[in-house]
């Protein structure tokens, strides 16, 4: 029995500093030399103090903001703690009744006519409930009511979302978007107004 014990008691210590020791701290450093911003949250600072993170939506909800895309976390929206989509199917009737309803809400804020097409993403949460970013359609479609709200022209806000809009990764992947917290920030005017890419 001692015979057994041994060789896999060292097998299973071994295993352990290279699966549990070993590796995380390889893909660790790698992902810090490589991807420096993402590894640390890509946390996004005004005057010393963290604000959020370019990676994780916010909630705003008031009518000078840029608002993002439905959060189906729970309890509340944009919890991090709590990542998740809705699981709901495209014939799901809870689904449809909840996209007829952020429609309705979407034309009364924005003022729209039934007419008016409004992009998907206003529409329907992500699947990790926690996107921070909305296309640029949607983005456009807010900026008559930002400019009113804030008095600004409609010229500046469109400025702003331009600043804060990214790209296809190396002009070939994924489509552009719009970060909704950089937007906030440039609107505000709490951000330097050199902008970097998200």
């Amino acid at each position: 029995m001692r015979a057994l014990l041994r060789p896999s008691a060292g097998f299973l210590l071994l295993a352990t500093l290279c699966t549990g020791v070993l590796y995380p701290l390889v893909v660790r450093g790698m992902a810090a030399l490589l991807f420096a911003d993402a590894a640390t949250g890509s946390v996004l600072t005004v005057r010393d103090r963290a604000v959020g993170s370019r990676l994780i939506g916010q909630p705003f909800t008031g009518d000078g903001w840029l608002i993002g895309r439905p959060s189906a976390t729970g309890p509340t929206p944009y919890n991090s703690a709590a990542s998740s989509g809705s699981n709901l199917g495209p014939t799901h009737p809870l689904l449809d009744s909840l996209v007829h309803a952020r429609a309705a809400a979407v034309r009364a804020r924005e003022g729209l006519a039934d007419t008016v097409r409004i992009p998907v993403d206003l529409l329907t949460a992500s699947a990790s409930g926690l996107d921070p970013h909305i296309s640029p359609a949607a983005a456009a479609l807010q900026v008559t009511r930002i400019a009113r709200v804030r008095a600004l022209p409609v010229d500046s806000v469109r400025a702003i979302i331009q600043r804060a809009t990214t790209g296809r990764l190396w002009g070939v992947f994924g489509e552009p978007r719009v970060n909704v917290l950089h937007t906030n920030l440039l609107l505000d005017g709490a951000w330097a107004s050199s902008l970097g890419h998200p």
